[in-house]
C-alpha cells in the first residue's frame, strides 16, 4: 500500500471513529477468517497462553533533583502489555521506569511515576484507565503515554471502533489538562512465528490503525510518535537482541530503544527540548504536511513524531512532522526508586 493510500485509508476510518461509523475495517475479513487456525497457532508460539509478568516500577524517580519549593513532575503510562513492561524481569527494565529517569534527568526534578496499563488490554479499556487516572482532580498527570492497538489488530477489532476511544482517552485527558504522547500501533509483521500471508496482512493492518490512531490523536491535541522500532525493522533485523523469551514482547534493549524514541516528544511535550530541536529541519526532511499525510508518512517510518501545527488548510488539519535525533544507549539501572506514601 502507497503512503498516499493509506493517507485516504486512515483519513476514512478517523473519520468513522468521529462520525459513529464502525464499518471500516483493518483489513479484508474474509482473508482474517481464512488465516484464523494460523493466528492461534502464532498465539500459541508467542506464548500469549502464559502468565504475564509485569514488574512493578511505580514510584519516584530522580530523588535526587528534589527541591523543597518545587513539586515532582507526574508521569503516567495507560495501554496494553507494552506500555506494563510485559517481558522484562527487573523494574528498571521496564518502559515507564526508563521513560521517569529519563524525564527526570532532562527536567532536573523528580517524577512520580503510576502505571495503569493493563497486559491484554485494548483500546475499549482506554475509558477504565483513565477513570483511574482522573479520580482525584488533585493528581492530574503533568503527562501521559498510551501504547495500544496491537491486540486491537489481532483481536479483529475494527479500526473505527478503536480510533474512537483512544481519541476519546486523549480528549479526556487533555480537557484535564495532561499533556498526551500516544505510541502508535507497532508493525506486527515482523513477530517471528508469524508466517506469510498473514505476516503481511499484520503489517498492512498495524500500519493503517497506526496512520489513523496519528489522526485521532492529533486532532485531540496529542503528540504522537511511530513505534515502528518496537517490532519493526530493527527487531526483524536483531530478533534474538531486541525480543523477549516469549518472542513477541521487547527484551529490555527493545523497551530501551522504544523507550529512546518516544523520550524527546515527551520532553518537547514539557517545553523542555531545546528550542532548536523544534523547528523543522528540511535535512532530515522534516515539515508542515495535510495531517493525513503526516500520518502515513510516520506510519512508514518508526521513531517519527506527528504534532498539530494548523487547525485547518485547504487540505484540512495540518501537522508538524518531526524525525528527532535518537541515538542507541546502553540499558542502565535508573535512579533509585522511593515508593509513593
Amino acid at each position: 500500500m502507497t503512503r498516499m493510500s493509506r493517507a485516504r485509508v486512515a483519513r476514512r476510518i478517523a473519520a468513522g471513529a468521529a462520525y459513529g461509523g464502525g464499518g471500516v475495517g483493518l483489513a479484508g475479513a474474509a482473508a482474517m477468517g481464512l488465516l484464523l487456525a494460523e493466528v492461534r497457532m502464532a498465539r500459541r508460539l508467542v506464548g500469549n497462553g502464559t502468565t504475564p509478568h509485569v514488574p512493578q516500577a511505580e514510584g519516584r524517580y530522580g530523588h535526587v533533583y528534589a527541591t523543597p519549593d518545587e513539586p515532582a513532575l507526574r508521569l503516567v503510562m495507560l495501554g496494553d502489555s507494552t506500555a506494563a513492561g510485559q517481558g522484562v524481569h527487573r523494574a528498571a527494565q521496564t518502559p515507564g521506569a526508563l521513560l521517569a529517569s529519563g524525564l527526570a534527568a532532562v527536567a532536573e526534578r523528580p517524577v512520580e511515576f503510576r502505571n495503569v496499563a493493563l497486559p491484554g488490554a485494548r483500546s475499549d479499556d482506554l475509558d477504565r484507565q483513565v477513570a483511574l487516572i482522573l479520580a482525584d482532580p488533585g493528581q492530574v498527570p503533568d503527562i501521559c503515554v498510551i501504547m495500544v492497538g496491537a491486540n486491537d489488530v489481532t483481536h479483529r477489532m475494527p479500526a473505527t471502533r478503536s480510533v474512537r476511544h483512544l481519541s476519546t482517552a486523549v480528549r479526556r485527558l487533555r480537557t484535564a489538562g495532561a499533556e498526551v504522547v500516544v505510541g502508535t500501533c507497532p508493525d506486527l509483521g515482523t513477530i517471528e512465528p508469524v508466517q506469510q500471508p498473514l505476516r503481511w496482512l499484520a503489517r498492512r493492518a498495524s500500519r493503517q490503525l497506526a496512520a489513523a490512531q496519528t489522526i485521532g490523536v492529533v486532532e485531540q491535541g496529542g503528540r504522537t510518535v511511530s513505534l515502528g522500532d518496537l517490532l519493526g525493522p530493527e527487531f526483524e533485523a536483531n530478533p534474538r537482541e531486541l525480543f523477549g523469551p516469549d518472542n513477541y514482547h521487547p527484551s529490555a534493549e527493545g523497551y530501551a530503544t522504544a523507550a529512546m524514541a518516544v523520550l524527546p516528544t515527551l520532553c518537547a511535550a514539557l517545553g523542555l527540548w531545546p528550542a532548536e530541536e523544534e523547528r523543522p529541519d528540511a535535512f532530515r526532511r522534516e515539515g508542515f504536511l495535510p495531517v493525513a499525510r503526516a500520518a502515513a508518512e510516520a506510519a512508514s517510518e518508526a521513531g517519527t513524531e506527528v504534532a498539530a501545527a494548523v487547525p485547518s488548510g485547504p487540505k484540512g488539519p495540518w501537522a508538524l512532522l518531526k524525525r528527532r535525533r535518537r541515538r542507541r544507549v546502553q540499558v542502565t539501572e535508573p535512579a533509585p526508586v522511593t515508593p509513593s506514601p
